[in-house]
C-alpha cells in the first residue's frame, strides 16, 4: 500500500471515529437529561392533580405557578438537546463560551443539586472563540461530571472565563475543591482506557477510560490546549485554552475540526 493510500485510509478511519464519538456524545447527553426531564414532568402531573383537588383560587394559582415553572425548565432542557442534535457538523464558528456554559448548567442543574454541589459562575464579557459549540459543550459536561464525581457530596465547583491577550485566546477554567490527584495519576489522566473509576457510578456515568482522552482530542482538533493542575487535598483545575474568533471581515471560510451576552453570576445549588 502506498503512503498516500495509507494516509487516506487513516484519515477515513479518523473521520469515522469522530462521527462515532459525536453520536456517543449525543446519546450520553440524552441519557444525562432523561431523568431530569422526567422529574419536571412528574412535577407538572403532581401539581395538576393538586390543583384539580383545590377549590380556593389561591391554592389553584400556586399549583398553576409550579406547573408553569416546571414547564419552562423542561422547555429549556428540550431546547438545549434539540440544538445539540441539530448542530452535529464539524465546522468551527465564532462561539460565545458563556452561552455554552449556561446551557451545560441547564442540563446538569438538578444533578448538581442532588449531590449538593455549589456552582459559581464567573463569566465576564470576553471575545468569542473559534469553536464547534456542540463539541465544546461535550467537553464541558464531561469535565463537570468528573468534578462532581471527584467531590462526592457537598463541595463546590467554579467555572471561569479569562481572556489571555498575550496568546490571543480565552481560558475556560473548571475548578473543584475535591480530593485532588496524586502525581502518578496526574501524568496518565489523558491516556486512553485509563480511569480512576472501576466503572459507572450510580448515575450511570463514567468509568470508560475514554472521557478525558476524547476531551483532549476535541480540544487539540480546535488547535487549542487542555491542562490540568491538581494536588492531593487541594482540588483540581482543568483549563481549556481556545483561540479567539477572528474579526468577521477576516473569516473567509469556516475551518473544520471536531455556540448571549456574558455576565458574572453566582449560582449555588443546595
Amino acid at each position: 500500500m502506498s503512503k498516500n493510500a495509507l494516509a487516506e485510509q487513516v484519515a477515513h478511519l479518523q473521520t469515522q471515529l469522530s462521527q462515532m464519538q459525536q453520536m456517543a456524545a449525543l446519546g450520553e447527553l440524552v441519557g444525562t437529561t432523561t431523568h431530569e426531564f422526567n422529574n419536571y414532568l412528574m412535577t407538572i402531573i403532581n401539581y395538576a392533580k393538586l390543583g384539580m383537588r383545590q377549590t380556593d383560587e389561591a391554592s389553584r394559582n400556586r399549583a398553576f405557578q409550579k406547573i408553569f415553572d416546571a414547564g419552562q425548565r423542561a422547555a429549556q432542557v428540550t431546547s438545549v438537546i434539540l440544538g445539540s442534535a441539530r448542530n452535529r457538523s464539524s465546522q468551527l464558528e465564532p462561539t460565545q463560551l458563556s452561552t455554552i456554559i449556561e446551557q451545560a448548567m441547564v442540563l446538569l442543574e438538578r444533578e448538581m443539586r442532588k449531590y449538593q454541589i455549589g456552582v459559581e459562575l464567573n463569566l465576564p464579557e470576553v471575545p468569542k472563540v473559534l469553536a464547534n459549540g456542540s463539541q465544546i459543550q461535550q467537553v464541558l459536561i464531561n469535565l463537570l461530571i468528573n468534578s462532581r464525581q471527584a467531590i462526592g457530596s457537598g463541595g463546590s465547583i467554579t467555572i471561569s472565563l479569562v481572556e489571555d491577550t498575550k496568546q490571543d485566546a480565552i481560558d475556560l477554567k473548571i475548578l473543584d475543591d475535591g480530593p485532588g490527584m496524586p502525581p502518578d495519576v496526574l501524568t496518565r489522566i489523558f491516556e486512553p482506557q485509563f480511569s480512576t473509576k472501576s466503572g459507572p457510578d450510580e448515575s450511570g456515568k463514567g468509568g470508560s477510560g475514554f472521557g478525558l482522552y476524547n476531551c483532549r482530542q476535541i480540544i487539540e482538533a480546535h488547535q487549542g490546549k487542555i491542562r490540568v493542575d491538581s494536588s492531593v487535598g487541594k482540588g483540581t483545575c482543568f483549563t481549556l485554552k481556545l483561540r479567539k474568533a477572528p474579526a468577521p471581515s477576516a473569516i473567509s471560510s469556516p475551518r473544520t475540526g471536531q455556540a448571549s451576552p456574558s455576565h458574572t453570576e453566582s449560582v449555588t445549588q443546595v
